[in-house]
């Protein structure tokens, strides 16, 4: 599947004739089809499309994608060879490129030989991106399935004495048995005082009795990304632990009811953040609520406490509030949700009552 004709459609709107797009997750949402970050660029023009590449990825291109010409780099005819020959055979004098995806030396180089005028167009393939279509929807949900049956067959290894860098390895090897194509992003595992660190990379510190472990992790199936956090118990915890664990999950719980296409960014965020600040630990709560994710596992829009424009219908936003107090615990729940006019479709089956293990 391809959306070159849904972006060409949106040219115009933006003053554009053609879009160059050079970055791997605009490539792939243009073509449908899977290269590196040095693996392509696709060329988006209102009278035609195209898709050059090396040696490397041509067979593979040619079978895969669809109203496309394709052209091969070689040495003897580089990308803005191939660039030039399409923006005059389409007469398009004015093209977007990704700023956001772009070096400056490789604008240097396109703004040097290339035979147009350019212009930042991030925001087209921002507005695009953000609403999921029902094909999109269905490879993150897969991609969640694989995650969770992941975290299922982890769950009877996580005792004391195993360490965090040996859980988070033992997680991307489940996902990955069980079909995902790679991680969304580096698997955190985190536990005891560790757990009080967001964006925790796991050690060697074995897992004690009385600690919560914080796993935040997702894998890509079809392209798409999974993401989720749940904290566990080892043993029995603390009664302060088990409060916090409280009010975060009554947290969450409000930012998912809060959910929904319409509503701002800053209305779902305050959904949650007020329950935790109520409780008296909005000091320990310093992220925002949640982001989209897609193709990549960060994208736009967000719940956040500075946005304040209605998020779009069928965005695909995560809701994953936290407490987290340094160098003693932490807690953070995630879920990720599909936003409709009545409401936000959880794409999560997993519970979230607290495992004692």
């Amino acid at each position: 599947m391809n959306r070159f004709d849904a972006i060409a459609a949106a040219l115009p709107t933006y003053g554009l004739d053609a879009l160059l797009l050079t970055g791997a997750a605009n490539r792939f949402y243009a073509t449908g089809f899977h290269s590196d970050e040095e693996g392509g660029i696709a060329l988006v023009t209102t009278a035609g499309n195209f898709f050059f590449t090396d040696s490397r990825y041509i067979e593979a291109a040619e079978a895969a994608i669809d109203n496309a010409a394709i052209g091969l780099v070689d040495a003897g005819k580089r990308y803005t060879a191939w660039i030039n020959e399409a923006l005059e055979l389409t007469g398009a004098k004015i093209v977007g490129f990704e700023a956001e995806h772009m070096t400056v030396a490789d604008y240097r180089v396109y703004e040097e030989k290339l035979c147009c005028e350019l212009r930042p167009a991030d925001e087209l393939l921002q507005q695009l991106r953000q609403s999921k279509d029902e094909a999109e929807i269905a490879a993150m949900t897969a991609a969640q399935r694989i995650a969770e049956e992941a975290f299922r067959q982890l769950l009877p290894e996580i005792r004391s004495g195993v360490t965090e860098r040996q859980l988070a390895a033992r997680l991307q090897y489940l996902a990955l048995s069980l079909g995902a194509e790679k991680m969304s992003f580096d698997t955190i595992v985190a536990s005891g005082p560790n757990s009080s660190m967001p964006h925790a990379v796991p050690t060697d510190r074995a897992v004690q009795e009385g600690d919560f472990i914080t796993f935040d992790f997702g894998c890509v199936y079809e392209g798409y990304c999974s993401d989720m956090t749940r904290t566990v118990a080892v043993g029995q915890v603390s009664e302060e632990m088990e409060q916090v664990y409280r009010i975060v999950q009554q947290a969450q719980q409000a930012g998912l009811d809060a959910a929904r296409a319409g509503k701002t960014g800053r209305e779902v965020d305050a959904a949650a953040r007020s329950i935790i600040a109520a409780a008296g630990y909005g000091e320990y709560f310093g992220h925002s609520l949640g982001h989209s994710l897609g193709l990549e596992v960060h994208e736009s829009p967000s719940a956040t406490p500075g946005n304040d424009k209605p998020l779009p219908l069928h965005a695909v936003i995560s809701v994953e509030p936290g407490i987290y107090l340094p160098g003693r615990f932490g807690v953070r729940i995630e879920d990720v949700v599909v936003l409709e006019e009545d409401g936000g479709r959880n794409l999560m089956e997993m519970g979230k009552d607290l495992l004692h293990l």
